[in-house]
């Protein structure tokens, strides 16, 4: 038992511990959106899907002691690969397809380990289930959730604040040592077996042996449990990181309740029970609508509780209901596999299919309208058997009526109906949407990316080229244009579009380069607004991601560098770093500024800024100002430069408002740390 159960456990934890260590690696390169974890979600789940087809195989076609030698071999070649560091030159191009690049980087850097790790599961199992008949090896599949969670819990908050990316990449290519060790131990257990088999039949294997063939609609429902599972935990991601942060931590915690619902369902101590989990399902779906449709009123805290706890509640009755259906010892390959199958499924799902055939992100209002539907199918009273009552029929078809109810629910909650909309659209950077309303004196539009406002414009003559939003006259930006130096062709580099607004404030003569990560975000500021058409200065449209651009450019020499990417709730924490300050230091002439705006809801970025500023020599002040008109919001701006009397000016300007020691101290943000915990908003 020990070799298997210590296999097992090792590899489930390499398995789990390598997925937001390859993608703390590679996000800053995609611009730090959630589909870049999405997308690796599923490279995962596709070769997790490989690696239960191999043991499939494997067991299928092959006697034991062939079994043995091609897995050492694969096991061996694994071990050639290491260390799993991406090379710099999987670093992205300006026009590369995003999702196509990360997953031909994830098979190129860690694809034969990780499929390797993947086949772990049941493939022991099969092995421990063939030496030792007659014993349950499921509890062996709930240990290997186990050391999944136990590495989804230990990255955050032990491994990544405490080893660097190098570092970590070492330790877990050392943990691939041991494991590889741990299965050699098994492979000769197996080994041992196969050459001291009696010639007579083990009454126990010929009893397995004997099982019949599980039905269709059996096979089925364990593809379709695991599937609405495994998409349900996608669309969840996808929701906290786009509405809350891009950070590790938001990643990590919906996939440990993901796979808690496995340890509880599958410990075969009766851990799911429909009496239990049935009401908590309709509370948490209830709970998800209720957080969708209050989001702007509910904080941070209470949208992760809603979200997690729906989702936990969902996944408990899909891997519940699972277990109750699992096969006997014959076919317990073919049931990982079907689960396999099942999860890379709702993956590809949420991945792929989602952002081609909606313009919002409703893919969560369909898994959850699929998860009760399952759960009715599943649920349905059987005539005849044990402790049938009338009351069970009649309940039954209570459900479905609420089931329909909760899905008009959601249906209206993922309508694109409101009124004004003239164009929404999605893609690999999230969901972008023009609306126009009415107001006086004219007609007003706006761009929303997710929830977030991108930008407003007022289509009126007279105030048509007026700065809005953030960058108002009177906003920190406008100020620090109205004391930037006069001279001709000043050099503005801007790291986001939004629709332009910032090009309001040009002279003519000037130089505005915009860079932005979103292609479809240039096309909506052409084509549905002013700004950039009718900028005074001369516009060029960076595609790509800022700091990656910024990079590959010979300096720039710009007088003012502004960093704009900050204001929504999934902040792209790779813009923030030292190594992305210096980037921006090296591309500023001498006196050069840098304005930054941490206008957020949810997060005190001041201190991130001030520790840049420390590392660079720079001064540092702050500008909070309230909204001066309609069209111009509340901001808060960081201004920095080595230019002190500049910076003092402005501080002097708006009542000493300097970036000072105050209560929130974090330590320097670089691309091996970074952490939002310690700047979230009360």
């Amino acid at each position: 038992m020990l070799p298997f159960a210590l296999t097992i456990f090792s590899g489930a934890f390499l398995l789990f511990q390598v997925q937001p260590l390859i993608g703390k690696f590679i996000l800053p390169w995609f611009g730090g959106t959630p589909a870049v974890w999405t997308t690796c979600m599923l490279f995962f789940q596709v070769v997790l899907l490989g690696g239960y087809a191999y043991a499939y195989g494997l067991t299928k076609w092959l006697n034991p002691r062939k079994q043995v030698v091609v897995h050492i071999a694969l096991l061996l070649g694994s071990l050639t690969t290491l260390p799993i560091l991406p090379a710099e030159s999987w670093k992205p191009g300006p026009e590369a397809q995003p999702t196509a690049h990360i997953l031909l980087l994830l098979l190129a850097t860690i694809g034969l380990p990780y499929f390797m790790l993947s086949t772990t599961g049941p493939l022991m199992q099969k092995w421990f289930s063939n030496i030792h008949a007659g014993r349950s090896p499921y509890r062996l599949y709930s240990l290997s959730n186990v050391g999944s969670m136990a590495a989804l819990i230990s990255f955050p908050f032990v491994f990544e604040p405490g080893l660097n990316r190098a570092q970590l990449a070492n330790f877990w290519s050392l943990g691939l040592l041991v494991f590889v060790g741990s299965c050699a131990w098994c492979t000769w257990q197996l080994w041992q077996w196969s050459s001291t088999q009696p010639a007579q039949e083990d009454p126990l294997r010929a009893a397995a042996e004997a099982e019949p063939n599980p039905s269709l609609g059996r096979i089925l429902l364990w593809l379709l449990l695991p599937a609405v599972a495994s998409a349900l935990l996608l669309a969840t991601t996808n929701k906290l990181t786009l509405d809350v942060a891009v950070i590790p931590f938001l990643w990590v915690l919906p996939l440990c309740l993901y796979l808690l619902t496995f340890v509880v369902c599958f410990a075969e101590k009766d851990g799911y029970t429909r009496r239990t989990f049935l009401p908590l399902l309709i509370i948490g779906v209830f709970a998800i609508c209720n957080a969708m449709k209050n989001i702007d009123e509910l904080n941070m805290v209470w949208q992760v509780i809603a979200y997690c706890g729906g989702l936990f509640a969902c996944c408990m009755v899909c891997h519940g209901e699972l277990y109750h259906l699992r096969p006997g010892n014959r076919h317990l390959t073919g049931f990982y596999l079907m689960i396999s199958l099942g999860g890379a499924l709702g993956g590809f799902f949420v991945a792929v299919i989602a952002p081609r055939i909606f313009v919002s992100l409703v893919e969560m209002h369909w898994t959850l309208a699929a998860t009760m539907l399952l759960a009715w199918i599943v649920c349905r009273p059987r005539p005849g058997a044990v402790g049938h009552q009338k009351w069970h029929t009649a309940a039954w078809y209570a459900a479905l009526v609420l089931i329909l109810g909760a899905s008009q629910w959601l249906y209206q909650l993922g309508r694109h109906t409101e009124p004004g909309l003239i164009e929404a659209g999605r893609n690999f950077y999230g969901t972008l949407a023009v609306h126009e309303q009415e107001t006086n004196p004219g007609p007003t539009r706006l761009l929303y990316h997710g929830r977030i406002n991108h930008g407003i414009q007022v289509m009126d003559g007279e105030h048509q080229r007026a700065p809005t939003s953030y960058f108002g006259e009177h906003s920190g930006l406008g100020q620090t244009f109205e004391m930037l130096p006069r001279k001709e062709k000043r050099r503005v580099g801007v790291v986001g579009l939004g629709i332009g607004v910032i090009g309001a404030h040009a002279n003519t003569g000037d130089v505005f380069r915009f860079y932005e990560i979103n292609p479809e975000v240039t096309r909506m500021a052409r084509e549905h607004f002013t700004y950039l058409k009718d900028c005074k200065a001369q516009v060029d449209v960076i595609i790509g991601d800022g700091r990656l651009s910024l990079e590959r450019e010979e300096p720039q020499e710009y007088d003012l560098i502004i960093l704009d990417a900050f204001s929504s709730d999934a902040v792209p924490v790779h813009l923030l770093t030292r190594e992305a300050f210096e980037i921006y230091r090296g591309h500023l002439r001498s006196g050069g500024k840098i304005a930054v705006n941490v206008t957020n809801r949810y997060l005190d970025l001041r201190p991130v800024i001030r520790n840049a500023a420390a590392h660079l020599g720079y001064a540092a002040t702050v500008v909070d100002t309230g909204g001066a008109s309609r069209w111009t919001f509340a901001s808060r701006w960081v201004i920095l430069s080595e230019d002190e009397a500049f910076v003092l000016a402005l501080d002097a300007q708006n009542q000493n408002n300097a970036i000072r020691p105050s209560k929130r101290k974090v330590p320097l943000w670089t691309d091996d740390y970074s952490s939002l915990f310690g700047v979230l908003l009360n």
